[in-house]
């Protein structure tokens, strides 16, 4: 069955491609997970079993009413990992998918984890406060929440341009809008917990190699909020930077992702 039931009894839809070391995709704020759809099939092609999932809230599972916290999200993400009998992970994780990545090793350990990937993640800290100035003020925050209560869908349109890059055809665009599978209740939700969010101290905790590649074009997750303090908290953390590279850097650079995602897979 494409369903796996939660502790609160929320469904959630996942779908798998390919045959091997698990690969386990974790999808980005407001998208299902087809948004992956790339790399399912590169790296079921390269002899690894890929599963991706919606989130709840998102896609084809279950829209319940509560549970768009960062604890709840990475015990969904254990009850999949349980129900499917996964060991050997490698967990990748894009943007808020990051923090959940992180969450779900802090409170549920690294024994079916064997390494972590996080591409352009929104850790380790967004919100700017008196022990984190770098971070961003919460009035920005509070008028992009504003901006989609008001029109949710203008907003993603105004955006997607800057997901990609110049050079990304129309038709990846128009495909990329489709993309977006979630209600605007859910995604005030998710935002308003991620941008609470402090990952400092349980990015110093990780024990597993990790990979972490960023864009410094990203306009989503600028990297000198997200990615640069990230790699310095993580240890031993091998950090990329993809020079012009937007927040979607699974479609703009996917050849180059792919590549340097199977030889940190190979050497690890």
């Amino acid at each position: 069955m494409p369903f796996i039931t939660t502790t609160d009894g929320t469904q959630l839809y996942w779908r798998e491609w390919g045959q091997g070391q698990p690969m386990l995709f974790l999808s980005s704020l407001g998208f299902g997970n087809q948004m992956w759809d790339y790399q399912i099939a590169a790296f079921a092609e390269q002899g690894f079993r890929c599963i991706a999932f919606d989130r709840r809230g998102h896609g084809r599972s279950d829209h319940p009413a509560r549970g768009y916290d960062h604890d709840t999200l990475a015990d969904d993400v254990a009850t999949l990992i349980e129900q499917l009998d996964l060991s050997g992970i490698t967990l990748v994780g894009h943007s808020m998918a990051g923090g959940e990545a992180v969450r779900y090793i802090s409170r549920h350990g690294n024994d079916c984890v064997k390494r972590l990937i996080l591409l352009a993640p929104m850790t380790p800290m967004l919100l700017k406060t008196h022990d984190n100035p770098g971070g961003a003020p919460r009035e920005g925050f509070e008028a992009l929440w504003a901006s989609w209560k008001h029109d949710y869908p203008k907003w993603v349109a105004d955006n997607i341009a800057p997901f990609f890059i110049p050079e990304t055809s129309p038709a990846m665009l128009r495909w990329g809008y489709t993309l977006v599978q979630v209600s605007v209740p859910v995604a005030l939700a998710c935002s308003r917990d991620m941008v609470e969010q402090d990952f400092r101290a349980e990015l110093r905790e990780i024990t597993l190699p990790t990979l972490l590649i960023h864009g410094d074009r990203d306009r989503s997750a600028p990297i000198e909020l997200t990615g640069i303090p990230s790699a310095r908290l993580i240890p031993d953390c091998r950090f990329l930077v993809y020079e012009g590279a937007p927040h979607g850097i699974m479609y703009t650079h996917m050849d180059r992702l792919h590549a340097d995602m199977l030889q940190f897979v190979r050497e690890t």
